[in-house]
């Protein structure tokens, strides 16, 4: 049996990228999406996903917790451990780039209690918005590092979170011509070829939590690059088990020009691809049952 949860990543960035999602569930294949609790249109992707539920659409909603490139729900003091260097003088930023997390996070120098605080903030923020967060998956997967992820699944437990994203998994096949000719996939496939070294722990620290999680992650490595001959090649590959095919439909508006993002056109040839008729059949000629995090 092979079993397939599609998410859209970035629910709540901008109303173009809500609008974007709720189409992609609507016309499409996307069958769940992250919502992140400290950006400019989260209200009302709320209220889409509240709306949704009360429709009863097979669509299930966690949340995008944001440690790193945005802003804090908590005050400075309490988080300021994770925010860039000066942002005490003033400003309430997490640090922008996810290499100067990574090194802090290797070093130790992220506060524990102030992750857990932090995520737990974030993930409240939904059920007070009336949403409840079927599982949680994090901005740039910075939850794939143990020292982030054990406070992380810590919060989740508390707050009656079921599942994690499970951020390691298949990064072939990709047709080798693609994999040469973008630098970029080149790159990535060797930094998240490193990162693999992880996913063991992963599986471990989650099961110790009690919480659940799929097999593994499809398509992180062609995030922005995605196309009807990368994902037919990407779905033609999965094995037995249930997965998660990782994506970020949206509009490229003016919305989107006020956020900084790599992922701009991208976004609209994205959603694109997940309406479409092509990609419905590469799932149902393979046999691939969609489903949400809800059916874990």
């Amino acid at each position: 049996m092979r079993r397939l949860i599609v998410n859209a990543d970035d629910f709540g960035l901008t109303a173009g990228v809500n609008r974007g999602i709720v189409e992609a569930q609507e016309r499409g294949i996307v069958s769940s999406a992250t919502l992140m609790a400290n950006v400019r249109a989260f209200e009302e992707a709320a209220s889409l996903a509240r709306s949704l539920a009360d429709r009863k659409a097979r669509f299930s909603v966690g949340c995008h917790v944001v440690l790193l490139d945005g802003e804090p729900l908590l005050p400075a003091d309490r988080v300021a451990s994770l925010l860039q260097s000066g942002a005490q003088n003033g400003s309430r930023q997490f640090r922008v780039k996810l290499n100067d997390f990574v090194v802090a996070s290797l070093r130790n120098k992220l506060n524990p209690t102030e992750i857990e605080a932090e995520a737990s903030a974030q993930i409240e923020r939904l059920q007070s918005a009336g949403v409840r967060p079927s599982h949680f998956d994090t901005h740039k997967h910075a939850h794939m590092f143990p020292a982030v992820l054990r406070p992380l699944l810590r919060a989740a437990r508390e707050c009656g979170v079921p599942a994690v994203r499970n951020p390691f998994g298949r990064v072939w096949p990709l047709p080798a011509a693609d994999l040469l000719r973008k630098r970029k996939l080149w790159r990535r496939f060797a930094e998240l070829n490193v990162l693999r070294s992880f996913a063991t722990r992963f599986r471990r620290e989650v099961e110790a939590h009690g919480l659940r999680t799929t097999d593994g992650s499809l398509a992180v490595l062609v995030t922005g690059f995605l196309d009807l001959k990368l994902f037919t090649a990407i779905v033609n590959s999965i094995p037995e088990g249930t997965w998660e095919f990782v994506c970020h439909p949206g509009y490229n508006d003016a919305d989107l020009d006020q956020v900084r993002t790599r992922l701009r056109e991208s976004r609209m040839q994205e959603l694109g691809l997940l309406t479409s008729p092509e990609a419905k059949e590469v799932l149902e000629r393979r046999g691939i049952e969609l489903i949400t995090y809800r059916d874990l």
